[in-house]
Parts: structure tokens; sequence; C-alpha cells
């Protein structure tokens, strides 16, 4: 049965009977009909405290052959509710850009899925509208301040600010507006980003209530004068108008499981070419009402755990108690060689050879002084000694690896792995940033490059290096770095599988996002707009006259 038949036939409780797991009362969610809400911020209810332990769910480097990243923690969400224990999972709303293209959805998959599926992967409480609305307003005043003489005297042509749109469209790269006449405005350069990747995204995901999300969109860099100086949207005066637009947006959403386990899924920024972790909001909320907080951080380790744990902790205030890592026995096959159409084939030779990507995982997130444990995302092709040669090789690295089957079994299938992060979380972490935020940008990368990735030097293209002496004239040299690199490779060549060696990093140009609160550095030739593939899924899509949906996965 394919994920969208299983969560069409799923039994779906009233959102208020989920809400009241977590002592939630009725006057603390706002309804977005039956079975989705919003959560009134602050939560007005009596909340006694909890144990605030935090699961960070992270996984290898994504192949075709598929991880199940979102799939093992909706699992592991539903395994803790099977042991008693008060768990919720806090997830990154999904973008209609991988939805209408190749990825898919964002809600799990098999047993082990966030329902009503359907409307989390389309529009769902709208907040990714929201946010492109807030973005786009934006750039319609920047562009009026212009038309209208220009008082702070803006550089047409220095505006880094650009447009956005939740959907893959590469046509949408590089435009030109302000064409057709004196009236249509003054013609310069612009471009589009995905909504995703934006910062309105970043701000939103890193805002901890709606005076901090005001005081982040007015330290919005939009571009420079003629003399170089940078031009703020509080400079434009229009922080007042930019945040309204995000009232609703900023509370969290709350759904459930297929199991009726309390999920919070709130902000959905990639983790390639954005900080790939949902709100800081969304996970605290959760922290506050049960016991274990799931969450997840986008891609592979070396991208949405590495920016978790240097970017949103910090914020959070709160490192992970422990950190699963989720691989399965085709992917690493696939970095051991095998071509995707030869994986249903035994290969123990193959898989050993690719645990290599996994180990360089492992040793990452070793080194931030987190327990570590690994998730077997179990595929019916797996044989046992496949799985044992996997289990054995993460043995000698000092780490366990347990078979979590949650897309036949849903949460029954991840018991043996939740019990062991439970005993995980008892353990005292000594966490370790990678960074200090006094070190340059320079040395910041550099840890990232050498630590996480296992590249060997990095390369600053001369705008970069221009950049860099720039951000240091103007204090931003001491902010966190966010990569926007490749998630298929830990190098930014999307073809060097496995764990690659002596490899260089390149760095084409930075984007500072002071009201995020990070610079980002493009690697390689990372887009920040995708493009639809030959054949996207959109194509299979269909609606019924009765209003059934086909086609989304």
């Amino acid at each position: 049965m394919k994920d969208i038949e299983i969560a069409q036939n799923a039994q779906i409780k009233p959102i208020i009977e989920i809400a009241q797991k977590v002592n939630l009362d009725s006057d603390e969610i706002e309804q977005y009909g039956p079975y989705k809400a919003k959560l009134t911020l602050p939560l007005k209810g009596e909340h006694p405290k909890t144990k605030e332990k935090l699961i960070l769910v992270t996984a290898i480097n994504p192949t075709p052959a598929g991880e199940g990243k979102s799939t093992v923690t909706v699992g592991l969400g539903d395994a803790f509710n099977l042991l008693n224990k008060k768990a919720m999972i806090a997830l990154r709303e999904p973008s209609l850009g991988p939805v209408m293209g190749i990825k898919g959805g964002a809600t799990g998959g098999g047993y082990s899925q966030v329902i009503p599926m359907e409307d989390i992967n389309l529009h769902f409480t709208g907040d990714m509208h929201a946010l492109t609305a807030a973005n786009n307003t934006l750039s319609a005043l920047i562009d009026n301040h212009i038309f209208q003489g220009n008082a702070l005297n803006i550089d047409q042509r220095r505006v880094i600010w650009k447009r956005v749109l939740d959907i893959n469209d590469r046509a949408l790269r590089h435009v030109v507006v302000g064409l057709g006449g004196v009236m249509q405005g003054i013609p310069r350069e612009d471009g589009f980003d995905i909504t995703v990747a934006s910062e309105m995204m970043a701000i939103l995901c890193l805002a901890t209530d709606i005076n901090d999300l005001k005081e982040r969109i007015s330290k919005i860099v939009i571009g420079y004068t003629f003399t170089k100086e940078p031009v703020t949207v509080g400079d434009l005066g229009v922080t007042g108008a930019i945040s309204l637009l995000l009232k609703d947006a900023i509370k969290p959403n709350l759904v459930q499981t297929l199991a009726h386990t309390p999920a919070i899924i709130h902000g959905g920024p990639f983790a390639n070419i954005a900080h790939g972790c949902n709100s800081i909001i969304a996970t605290q909320t959760c922290m506050s009402l049960a016991d274990y907080t799931i969450t997840e951080a986008g891609f592979g380790a070396d991208l949405g755990a590495e920016k978790f744990l240097d970017i949103k902790v910090p914020a959070l205030g709160k490192s992970p108690d422990t950190v699963v890592i989720v691989a399965t026995v085709r992917a690493l096959k696939m970095h051991g060689g095998v071509a995707k159409d030869e994986l249903e084939q035994p290969n123990v030779e193959a898989l050993l050879k690719g645990y290599a990507n996994l180990q360089k995982h492992l040793g990452s997130m070793q080194r931030y002084g987190v327990p570590v444990v690994v998730a077997i995302n179990k595929f019916v092709s797996d044989t046992p000694e496949e799985i044992a040669a996997l289990q054995a090789a993460c043995q000698d690295d000092g780490v366990k690896a347990i078979v979590a089957d949650v897309w036949a079994q849903g949460g029954a299938g991840a018991l043996q792995l939740a019990e062991e992060i439970v005993s995980l979380c008892e353990n005292e972490a000594d966490f370790k940033p990678l960074y200090q935020v006094e070190d340059s940008i320079d040395e910041k990368i550099t840890k990232i490059v050498t630590e996480i990735y296992g590249g060997s030097d990095v390369e600053y293209s001369l705008k970069a290096k221009k950049q860099m002496a720039q951000f240091v004239e103007l204090g931003w040299d001491k902010l966190p770095i966010c990569m926007a690199k490749t998630q298929y490779s830990l190098s930014d060549n999307a073809k060097a599988l496995g764990a690659p060696k002596d490899f260089t990093i390149h760095i084409r140009e930075f984007v500072p996002k002071l009201g995020a609160g990070f610079l980002v550095a493009l690697t390689g030739n990372v887009l920040t707009m995708p493009g639809l593939p030959k054949k996207p899924a959109a194509d299979g899509m269909d609606i019924d006259a009765d209003g059934k949906l086909s086609g989304i996965y």
C-alpha cells in the first residue's frame, strides 16, 4: 500500500483530543478545521516542568536509495509513547518545491507518518504563503522606495534582497524587473530564491517570540548605498508592516501521527541552502509539554546536524541529549559504488565500503560530546548478513546500531531503539561547539570543512575575499556560518560519494543574513532556486470528484 493510501485509510482523531494528551486547553489552540491547529503564544495554561530531554535525528548523505530520516523520527515518537514515555515530535513543514519535484513530501512514510498527510504536504495552515508574502512585500517596498525618490540613496545595482516562490522554478533564478517605461519602476537585475531558502524563513525559525521576530526583521540587510553602506529594513521603516504579515505564521502547528502522538510541525528551511531546522518556538514548546522531544535536521549530518548544533543550539539554549544517525543498507551500498537498479542484490563488500560515509558522520557527531546511536532504517531487501556486518562495523567505532522497522510496523518497530535512547539520555552530555563566535570567518569555515566534511582546504573566490574583508570592517565576522553545499556529498562535488579525502571546498560568495544572525557561504555550484526534474512528481498527481487526492508521496 502506498504512503498516501495508508494515511487516507487511517483513523484520525479530533485535534482537541491530541492537544489534551499534552495538557493543552481548548483556549490554547486555534483550530484550522477538525484535525489541525495552531498554538497560542505564549501558552496560557499551567504546564508542569518536564524532563526536557532533546533527541536530534540526522542521517548519512542522502542518495536516491532513500534514508528515511523523517520516517524514523515519527516512528521514534510513537515508540516512546508505546513505552509510556511522554513524548512529542518536532518536524519541519514541507516545501512545495520537493513535493511537486522529485524528493516528495516530508511527513514520513508507511505506518510512520504524520497526518493529515495531504494537507501538511500542500498548503497546511498557510505559513509558507505568509512567508512568501512578507518577503515579496519587502521587495515591493524596496523598489517603490527607489522609484519614489530614493531618500536612502540605495544603489539599485547592490540590492541583495531577492524575491521568493515556494516552488522549483529555474526560469526565475535571474530576472530583470522594472522594464516597460518610466512608470514601471527603475530597471535592475533581480532573482528569485525558493521560499525555504529565504532569510525570512530563517528568522521565523530562529525567533523566540514576536518581539524577537521584529528585531530580527529590522536587522535584515537589503542592499547597499552608492557609498557602499549597508541598508536595513529598519532604515526603510517597514519593520512593522513586514512583521504583521507573520502574526499567525509564527504560531506553531499541532497535528498527530498515525498512532496519535502529538506532533508540532513548524518552519521548513532546507539544510543544503539554509539552516535546515524547525523553529525554536516549536522545539521549546515541545520541551515544555513533554519529557522527550524528538526532532530532525535536514539532509546529512554534515549539513542539518552541524547547523543545528552550531546555529540553533546557541539560540535554543539547549543541546541534544542524544543524536540518532539514520542509515540504510541500500544507501550505504550506493555509497559503496552499487548502481540503484542493483541494490536489491546482497553485497556486504559494497556495504562496508560505503560505511565510510556513515563512519565520517559518526566521528563528526561524537566530537560534539553528545551520545550517538545509529538507526538502521529497515528495507525488505536487507539481508541478516548485511545488517550484522553494519552493526559490527558500528560496534568497532564504539556506537550501537539498532534496526528500526518503522515503515512496516510504526512505533512497534523502534522499541529497542527508543529504549537505547532513553538510556543514553540519562548520561551527562558534555557539549562542545565546533567553533567560537570570536573565531574569524576563515577559521570557522576551515573547522567545518576539515572536521565535519573531512576536506583539507578552502578556496575563496576574489569576490568572497573582498566580502570577508568588508564583513570584518562592518563587525559581521563574529556571526556563525551557514554553509550552502550539495547534500549528496561531503564535498562540494555532488558525484563524490562515500567519504572523499583531501578535497577543497570552493566558496564563491557570501550572503549576509543579519536578521537570521549568520553568514551564508555559497559553495561550488549550489543553487538557491532549484529546478524541476524531467519528470516531476506533479505529473502523477490528481484529485477526483469527491475531493480525494492521489500521487502525493
